[in-house]
Order: structure tokens, then C-alpha cells, then sequence
């Protein structure tokens, strides 16, 4: 048997998925078990002990003493507390694990961010099992335990979590298109999303990273100056993998499926040292948990290679940062809303889906650039590899065609000389790939999905896929509701396809392109005249976090999430404060980095260059040597210059952070402070010597052998 061959035949043993409920759970319990993971029906609590029975023996086969429950808090990681299997009875250790255990814990929540929902004196929270993302087993190195997927809550049953949204937005899209798809005449069925998460990251060697505080403590560079060769030539694209990473990647990719985890795809990215995993397309729930799960595992398997895997959206200045495009789609029924159909009905739900998107994309556009704002991302977004902070929808070409004649309704013609009119000559016949790939688009279609490229690498895709399922939900129920009116007006059945019901969903149609069409941009998103346009448009344009954020404030979109049930108006206010603190303590915490590297290691280095290019000039004029002296001058010059500029970085940058530790104001003061105070740096690192600069240099960390 081969490596490839025994490594499939390992895919899913550390996940109690069906295999494992069928061997372990009577045939009654798995059924309703699996009718829940599968169908979203509600769970039976009368299966909880005998799941938990069946789990506990299951886990403790597979080496595990332990268990968790395993969530998703808002600092953006995961969390857990483990418990023991054993029980003592009559003095007698016993190994027990019960239907309550399973189903609800109680850690701490007052030390999690709450954003005021929570405080010291009101500490109590529930974590509450999740049986839609199955329990999986963590392996350490000197045993296992037992990790049950689990949403957080505090006592007053507020979510804390980025879990808990996430599934209310799926419930809350699940009920708009049920109203919707009866409409077109289709029994009731259970909606999927899904999502298929693309993850960048860069590896470094492990003793150049622990030689740079910054890296250590921000997960980015603070200083460094560009290498000679960075990813100019645009050989690292594709290229051959070095055996080191190979080997790496194989290992992750063997933890992965034994998770259960579809890794699919690995190359090397555009910039040199960057990598891409992406996995093959899961149920959009436990895609989010399988992506933490991801990042974890490349985390850890890099140690055993004496690597370190950079998560941070931007770790390199001047070369590419790291994204993860989120792909999604929905189907109902199991045919995807988003796949272009080979029929009139198919192509009019299509159109249906396509247009609610743009819609909410428009109207909601400042939501979506909320949900991936953040103080890594922010290096990035609008960058030369990044989409810019502008949201805008790719279509292509031809999509962007049928939208027009749609939207002009008779009076626009097809290259073919027809009248565009849903249910009777809508689209040509599309294939899943006949848009081309926007790379500078945020949110781009890709022949059956959409592709939101705008989340940054280290970011929960829970966040960005709540605000989509939300916004989306909200645009079908407004198209639904025209289309009863206009139903009710024509007296017809909802199961009837006549001529007035795809003419009034014709005009529905038309009007919401016409007021949202605007967001639709083709054209290259890195040109500088795009900013000016989306302007003209009226797009937002929100260039940074703390103005990304402030869409979280508004009442409009707090009454949004909370009439479809996803988030109260005092969950949406506690993330604002949740997100606008930690962008405030990440940006001080770089702050304060920045100025102890530069005075403490910097100002050192660039001093003994000085004082010995000092000693070296006064050898050489006390021996009455004229050669070399110009050039010991300049460049005492210039290291003395350097050497007043550097001091008077660290002053002004230790002024900025002495602001208020929360004051956006303060922020761009320190980010503003740290960016003079690097160019200063960088300079003075193509002045000093090689042997006496204290920092690793982007020309030994970008390239791995």
C-alpha cells in the first residue's frame, strides 16, 4: 500500500463523523443524530446520554483522557478547558463522560471580550454543543483529548462567540428562500451553504524569527529594509516547492484529513516564502470551524520543521500580503442557487439569486468591508495583490451583458437579435466558467460561486460569511415580498409559471439592478482612477479600520441583524467595541515594539558604526593618509545624521504612545510615528555592517531551502 493510499484510508479516523455514529450509536440514535447534522432538524435531547456513551468510548479508543468544549471567542482564536473522563464512585475511579457534559459547560466568560456584556463580578457562561460540526480529537505529543465544537454565550444568553451569529444567519437565509423558492412552484427543502476557505501564509526559519521581537510579538516586520530580489521575476508563482516545505506541507496535509479536513490544493504563492492551502467545499459552518482548525495545524506542524508559520495579513513590507478568499454559494434542495441553469425556470431563479446579491452587496457594501476590517488587514487591503477597500462585484463580461439586458428589459437585444424576458429567452447557455478571474475584484463570481477575496489570512471566515448570509437573506425576502404583492394582484398560485408572474418578476428584477447595478465593476481595481469612479458611483470608501468599523454602529444595520434574528443591537454594539479596542491595543502594542527595537538593538548598532568609522577617520589623519578620508567623512556624515534622526524617531514615537490607550487619534499618531521612524531604520540597515545590524534581513527570511 502507498503513502498516498494509507493516508486516504486515515481521512476522517479522528472525527466522530458516520463511521464512527454508526459503530458506536444504536441505528435509532444515529438516525436522529444524523438527520440533524445533515438536515438541520432540531436535535432530540433524549439521544444526548447515549451520544455521549458512544463519544466518550469512541474518543477513549482513539488514546484521549480528555474532553473540551471547543468555541470560537471574539478575540479572533479558539478556546478551551479541559476536563478529566474520571470520576470517582465509592472512592473507585470510574471513567464517565454524560448527556449534560456533552451538551453544555460552564467556563468563565468575564475574561473573554464582551464589549460591556460581560464583567468581572458577572463571570458566568455557557458553552452549548454544536452537532452540526462533529467532535474531532486533538493529538499532543504525549496524548490526545476529545474537542467538541460549541457555541458561547454569556448567562444572559447574549452570544460571545462567532459562532452563535453565524448559524442564526444560515437560519435566517434558510427561511428567506423557503418564501422565495415557493414562489417558484418548489417544495420545501433544506438550504446549504457552503465555503471553501483559500488560506496564504508565509513560513520562516524558527532562528530568524526568534532573532526579531517584532515578528514574535506583532506577527509582522516593523523594520527591513527591501531585499535586492523579492518577487520581481515572478518565479515563486507555481514554482517547484522546495523538498523542506514539501515535506512540511505533506505532514499538514496528513494531520488535515485526519480531521476529516478535504485539503486539496498547495503551491507556492506570488511572494517569495508564501504558500496556499485550500480545501475542497464544506458545509459553510463546518468549513469555518475546519478553517481554525487549518490554521492550528500549519502552526504546529512548522515547529517540527524548525519553521514558523506568519498568519499576518501583511509580515513583508514591499511584497505581497496574505488573504483568504472566501468562496460561497447556496443551493436548496441540493442544486446550487447560483449555477447557471440549462432552462427557462432554472435561468429565472438564477437571474433572481444573482440580482438579491447585488443588491445587498451595494446596500450593504460597508457591512462586508466591517467584517474583514482589522489592524493586519488594514497593511494590506488596496495594496498591489490586495482588493481595494472600495467593495465592488466582479461579473465578467458576459454576465455583465445579460444584467444589462435585463436591466433594459425589450429594448436591449442579445448579440442574437432576442429580447431578453425571464422564463422565455433568459441566458445563453453558460458554462460554470465563463466569467474570467478578477484578482483585483473583493468579491468576484466565478462561474458558480462568489469569491470574497477581501478577508485578510488571519480572520475567523465566520464574520464575513455572517454579514453575506444576512444581507442576502434580506434582499430575497425583499424580492419575495414583491413577488407575493404582484401574485396577489394577479390572483395566480405560487405554483403557477404564467406569463404575468415572470413579467412582474421581470420588473422586480430590473429595478433592483438598476438602483444596485452601480456596484458592478469589471475593470482593474488596482488602477488609480477606481477610487475616483467607485466616488462618483457612490460607493463607500472606508481606508482604514476605526472608519470600517463605524458601520457597526449604525442603527440601521443593528435594526438589520436584529429583525432577522442574527445579532441584537447590543451584540452588534459590544463587537464594535470588541473590534475598535483591539485594533487600538494591536496598533499600541506594535507601537511600543517598534520603539524598544529601535532603541535597544537599532540605536546600539548604528552608535559602534559611528564611533568606529570615527576612530577610523582620526587613524587616518594622524598618519597623514588623504585617501579614503572623503569617503570616512560622508559616511560619518551620514550614520551621525541617521544616528539624530533615529533619536528623534524614538521620542516622537514615545510621545504618541503616552495618547489614550483606546483615542483613534492616538492610533494614527503611532502608526504615523512608526512608519517615519522605519523609514529612518531601513536606511540606516544599508549603512551598517552586515555582522553588527541586529535584525535578520528580508534577504535571509524570504527565501527557504
Amino acid at each position: 500500500m502507498t503513502e498516498e493510499t494509507k493516508n486516504a484510508t486515515h481521512f476522517g479516523e479522528d472525527v466522530f463523523g458516520d463511521k464512527a455514529i454508526r459503530t458506536y450509536l444504536s441505528k435509532e440514535t444515529a438516525k436522529k443524530l444524523q438527520a440533524t447534522i445533515q438536515e438541520g432538524k432540531p436535535l432530540d435531547p433524549s439521544i444526548a446520554g447515549e451520544v455521549a456513551h458512544g463519544i466518550r468510548h469512541w474518543a477513549m479508543d482513539r488514546g484521549a483522557t480528555h474532553y473540551t468544549h471547543w468555541f470560537l471567542p471574539m478575540t479572533g482564536s479558539t478556546a478551551e478547558k479541559h476536563d478529566s473522563f474520571l470520576e470517582l464512585k465509592d472512592g473507585e475511579p470510574i471513567m464517565l463522560f454524560s448527556g449534560k457534559n456533552l451538551i453544555v459547560g460552564e467556563p468563565d466568560a468575564s475574561s473573554f471580550p464582551s464589549g460591556g456584556i460581560r464583567s468581572t463580578f458577572e463571570a458566568r457562561g455557557y458553552t452549548a454543543w454544536d452537532p452540526t460540526s462533529p467532535a474531532f480529537i486533538k493529538r499532543h505529543a504525549n496524548g490526545a483529548t476529545l474537542c467538541i465544537p460549541t457555541a458561547f454565550c454569556a448567562y444572559t444568553g447574549e452570544s460571545l462567540d462567532k459562532k452563535t451569529p453565524l448559524l442564526r444567519s444560515m437560519q435566517a437565509l434558510d427561511k428567506s428562500l423557503k418564501r422565495l423558492m415557493k414562489l417558484f412552484g418548489r417544495g420545501e427543502a433544506h438550504t446549504g451553504c457552503t465555503l471553501g476557505a483559500e488560506q496564504e501564509y508565509f513560513l520562516v526559519d524558527k532562528e530568524y524569527w526568534r532573532k526579531r521581537p517584532d515578528l514574535v510579538l506583532t506577527g509582522r516586520t516593523l523594520f527591513g529594509a527591501p531585499s535586492a530580489k523579492g518577487q520581481q521575476l515572478e518565479d515563486h508563482y507555481f514554482g517547484t516547492i522546495p523538498d523542506r516545505v514539501l515535506s512540511f506541507m505533506n505532514d499538514v496535509e496528513r494531520e488535515l484529513w485526519k480531521l476529516g479536513i478535504p485539503a486539496k490544493t498547495r503551491h507556492n504563492e506570488v511572494a517569495p516564502a508564501q504558500f496556499e492551502l485550500a480545501p475542497q467545499f464544506e458545509e459553510l459552518n463546518l468549513a469555518s470551524d475546519h478553517n481554525m482548525l487549518v490554521m492550528d495545524t500549519l502552526r504546529n506542524v512548522a515547529d517540527k520543521y524548525g519553521l514558523k508559520c506568519l498568519l499576518h495579513e501583511k509580515p513583508y513590507a514591499g511584497v505581497n500580503g496574505s488573504g483568504k478568499h472566501n468562496n460561497w454559494s447556496v443551493a436548496y434542495g441540493g442544486k446550487n442557487l447560483l449555477d447557471p441553469g440549462t432552462n427557462p425556470d432554472e435561468n429565472a431563479v438564477f437571474l433572481t439569486m444573482l440580482t438579491a446579491v447585488v443588491e445587498a452587496v451595494d446596500k450593504h457594501a460597508d457591512l462586508l468591508r466591517a467584517s474583514v476590517a482589522g489592524a493586519g488587514n488594514d497593511h494590506r487591503l488596496g495594496a498591489n495583490e490586495a482588493p481595494p477597500a472600495v467593495i465592488s462585484i466582479y461579473v465578467g463580461d458576459q454576465l455583465a451583458e445579460v444584467l444589462d439586458r435585463l436591466e433594459n428589459g425589450g429594448g436591449a437585444k442579445s448579440k442574437s437579435g432576442t429580447a431578453m424576458k425571464i422564463g422565455v429567452d433568459t441566458l445563453p447557455v453558460i458554462p460554470k466558467d465563463a466569467t474570467d478571474r478578477n484578482r483585483t475584484s473583493p468579491f468576484a463570481f466565478t462561474g458558480n460561486k462568489f469569491e470574497f477575496r477581501a478577508p485578510g489570512s488571519s480572520v475567523c471566515c465566520s464574520g464575513p460569511m455572517t454579514v453575506l448570509n444576512t444581507i442576502v437573506a434580506e434582499a430575497v425576502d425583499r424580492i419575495a415580498g414583491e413577488l407575493e404583492k404582484a401574485k396577489v394582484a394577479g390572483k395566480a398560485k405560487p405554483d403557477e409559471h404564467t406569463p404575468a408572474f415572470h413579467n412582474a418578476l421581470q420588473k422586480i428584477l430590473q429595478a433592483s439592478l438598476k438602483a444596485h447595478k452601480r456596484v458592478v465593476f469589471n475593470g482593474n481595481g488596482y488602477e488609480a482612477e477606481w477610487p475616483a469612479e467607485a466616488a462618483r458611483r457612490g460607493l463607500p470608501n472606508a481606508p482604514d479600520t476605526p472608519s470600517a468599523l463605524a458601520a457597526l454602529a449604525k442603527k440601521e444595520n443593528a435594526a438589520l441583524f436584529a429583525r432577522y434574528g442574527v445579532m441584537t443591537e447590543r451584540e452588534l454594539r459590544s463587537r464594535h467595541e470588541i473590534f475598535l479596542e483591539e485594533y487600538a491595543k494591536k496598533v499600541r502594542i506594535e507601537g511600543a515594539c517598534a520603539r524598544d527595537i529601535a532603541s535597544e538593538m537599532i540605536f546600539p548598532a548604528v552608535k559602534a558604526e559611528y564611533l568606529e568609522t570615527v576612530k577610523a577617520l582620526a587613524k587616518a589623519q594622524s598618519v597623514d593618509v588623504a585617501c579614503g578620508t572623503t569617503a570616512l567623512r560622508e559616511s560619518l556624515v551620514e550614520l551621525g545624521t541617521g544616528l539624530d534622526a533615529l533619536k528623534a524617531g524614538i521620542g516622537k514615537l514615545d510621545k504618541a504612545l503616552d495618547g489614550s490607550p483606546s483615542a483613534a487619534v492616538s492610533s494614527e499618531d503611532i502608526l504615523s510615528s512608526m512608519q517615519s521612524l522605519r523609514t529612518t531604520v531601513d536606511s540606516l540597515e544599508k549603512r551598517v555592517s552586515t555582522e553588527r545590524w541586529p535584525l535578520p534581513k528580508y534577504r535571509d527570511m524570504l527565501f527557504l531551502y
